[in-house]
């Protein structure tokens, strides 16, 4: 656990030279124009489009209009002095049906962005999968059917031949958590299912997809970039006489089923024995586990809140607590008796609790069990209702809470520097506001506001206080 001042408010703390201060956004929640250019239909596309599954029934068609304002976005990229810019590459729109030939048009636009970043001093850091899968893949069989995995390969292969002499660093997946177990278990996430044994196949095929992807690109880029993949780890806290076995439940789905087989070969006896009532893992074949553990460069790390866990009694009301959507299904297979405690606040406007210590704690965790391993703040921001107000030089706003968890994070991140983590930088999310998937427009995570009917880009004052940390390399006070 950590130590020292709790409430993570210092100043003054520097950063190295080489430590990469960037932002990060998805395709689909931002580039809109889902019917240009031969770009195919994705889940989100089907989800979205579903009466009652997204907030106000909002959808992606429009997003933040990035496709067309490419150009403008990226010289707002300058204007915060970002470092580095983490995107995801949509793959509807390099493959439609996500095989066959490359869409031209698809592949023209991340080549425009790509060489707009690195013309502009800004690093690209390309992640190939951010939850849009194409929906002919879906259809038969979604990432449930191990040919998903095989099809990614190719699709990483298209991309990797295209832009592998620019790009540095390649992510596979973003938080194949979420696309396992929120897609194809609890029902909250495109495709929308709720089944336990559909989502832990999809997890192992996620993982598989993960390693096959890797050995793809390794085989076409002829630059000298880095590959990483991206889990949203989850801190877990016990309490009471039950915690531990409640953690120990948790761990194992969130963490250590990514984990194992990724940076150890196998996966976890405990989570396969805690799971044996859903399915028989016949999914995993021989030799799957050694094309899953690709070495990598770097881990991704998403972090936004932690949870707190005990054993159900079976008897006493359920709270559900672990900050997702309930549509009626559980993201949790074979571990429903997990009882999620509420958690102390303070909330962003998600309802989770910000946390820092939780950082600096998943850090130095992933520090001592995989010494050697660098490690990148791939995602890490807030929601809050922001306010426009209207001042004598125009609209502005003032994001006072957004600008106290960066600066409570970014303290978390520095404390674990200190503590010897290998941390290589730090990207906000979001860059933009944007369409928040469930939750469709209702929740703003952008350090940029963006106007929805107008797609006008206004920087808060949380993107000026992130432009002063970038150029001074220091926390402002």
């Amino acid at each position: 656990m950590t130590t020292g001042n709790a409430d993570y408010r210092d100043a003054g703390l520097a950063f190295p030279d080489d430590f990469l201060f960037g932002s990060a956004t998805a395709a689909y929640q931002i580039e809109g124009a889902v019917h240009e250019d031969g770009r195919g239909p994705s889940i989100w596309d089907t989800f979205s489009h579903t009466p009652g599954k997204i907030w106000n029934d909002d959808n992606g068609d429009r997003a933040c209009d990035h496709y067309h304002r490419l150009e403008s976005d990226l010289d707002l990229m300058v204007e915060l002095g970002l470092e580095a810019y983490r995107f995801s590459i949509a793959w509807p729109r390099i493959q439609p049906t996500g095989r066959g030939p490359a869409n031209e048009a698809g592949l023209a636009f991340y080549e425009r962005l790509v060489d707009g970043l690195i013309a502009r001093g800004i690093r690209p850091i390309a992640t190939l999968y951010h939850w849009d899968l194409p929906q002919a893949l879906e259809d038969v069989g979604g990432w449930a059917n191990r040919a998903t995995a095989e099809a990614f390969a190719e699709y990483a292969r298209i991309v990797g031949a295209r832009l592998g002499d620019r790009v540095a660093l390649w992510t596979t997946l973003n938080e194949p958590w979420c696309s396992a177990y929120l897609g194809y278990g609890s029902g909250a996430h495109a495709p929308g299912l709720t089944d336990g044994a559909t989502a832990l196949a999809a997890v192992h095929h996620l993982n598989l997809a993960h390693g096959l992807a890797v050995a793809a690109l390794r085989d076409v880029v002829t630059n000298d970039p880095g590959y990483s993949i991206t889990l949203n780890l989850h801190v877990i806290r016990p309490s009471g006489p039950t915690g531990a076995e409640a953690a120990r439940r948790i761990d194992g789905l969130a963490n250590r089923v990514f984990l194992g087989p990724l940076l150890e070969g196998e996966y976890p006896a405990d989570v396969i024995a805690d799971t044996a009532g859903i399915t028989d893992w016949s999914f995993v074949r021989p030799g799957d586990t050694e094309l899953i553990r690709q070495p990598i460069d770097l881990l991704g790390v998403n972090y936004y809140s932690t949870v707190t866990v005990e054993m159900w009694d079976g008897v006493s009301p359920r709270v559900r607590a672990d900050g997702h959507q309930d549509m009626g299904g559980t993201p949790w297979p074979g571990s429903e008796h997990v009882e999620f405690l509420l958690q102390p606040g303070p909330y962003t406007s998600m309802g989770w609790n910000i946390d820092p210590s939780g950082l600096e704690d998943l850090l130095v965790h992933l520090h001592e069990a995989y010494p050697g391993l660098p490690l990148m703040v791939t995602e890490n921001g807030a929601a809050f209702d922001d306010v426009v107000t209207q001042e004598a030089d125009g609209p502005v706003v003032h994001d006072l809470d957004r600008i106290d968890y960066l600066r409570r994070h970014f303290t978390a991140a520095h404390r674990a520097m200190t503590r010897g983590v290998d941390l290589r930088g730090y990207q906000v999310w979001s860059l933009l506001d944007n369409f928040e998937w469930g939750y469709g427009y209702s929740k703003r995570f952008g350090i940029v506001r963006v106007d929805y009917d107008t797609f006008e880009r206004l920087p808060k004052d949380s993107a000026r206080w992130y432009a002063e940390l970038i150029r001074a390399r220091v926390i402002p006070g």
